[in-house]
């Protein structure tokens, strides 16, 4: 995809999940990897509904920023999935309200914080492994998503957000919903004897579509 098309195309998605209220304000970040290698990365303080594509920072394949403003306090997390995750082609961070609010809830487990509700989470996202609170922008979040040595493509910050890395920008997005889907069911029902998918089931998804599930 050439760049032009690819900023177009970021800010498109953005604005798309800006519109159906999954982030608000100027909270949340995007970015994609370009066919050179490079990064194009949503810029600091700016809102998902009113992305520029002029404006995107645009970072080398050596990783410094050669163009367009100042990018996302968050770059450590996004910069972490790229370095971990071969296949990883774009990064998307929210604050979609359903899921910090279920980050402010015990967790039953921490590394497998979603619970397998329906087949499409463990299919777009596997395992979520939630992390303890950061200062947003601390460094620190990247050396987290770092400890993980790839093996997560979503992670849930408590009290903040969820990130997610996908092979492209539209199927990052598309995880990302499944995950605040997911967490809303799983406020809508908590309390509730629920019958989420049992351990052979989960194990059946993960063989079908090739799940990493360690």
């Amino acid at each position: 995809m050439s760049e032009a098309r690819l900023r177009e195309e970021l800010c498109a998605i953005a604005a798309d999940l800006f519109g159906r209220g999954l982030t608000h304000g100027s909270t949340g970040n995007i970015s994609a990897r370009t066919e050179d290698g490079g990064l194009l990365v949503s810029p600091t303080g700016s809102s998902f509904g009113r992305l520029d594509p002029a404006r995107l920072a645009r970072f080398d394949a050596d990783g410094r920023h050669v163009d367009g403003d100042a990018p996302t306090k968050e770059m450590p997390l996004h910069a972490a999935f790229y370095e971990t995750r071969a296949g990883a082609g774009a990064v998307v961070h929210l604050h979609s309200c359903h899921s910090v609010a279920l980050s402010l809830l015990p967790a039953e487990d921490e590394g497998n914080w979603l619970p397998p509700l329906t087949p499409y989470s463990v299919m777009q996202l596997g395992k979520v492994r939630l992390l303890p609170y950061f200062l947003p922008g601390d460094p620190a979040m990247g050396d987290a998503v770092r400890g993980l040595a790839g093996r997560r493509s979503a992670v849930m910050l408590a009290n903040h957000g969820p990130v997610v890395a996908g092979k492209n920008a539209q199927s990052a997005a598309n995880a990302i919903e499944e995950l605040e889907a997911t967490a809303r069911l799983a406020l809508l029902t908590r309390g509730m004897p629920v019958r989420a998918l049992d351990d052979a089931q989960v194990a059946q998804v993960v063989e079908r579509f090739d799940v990493q599930w360690d």
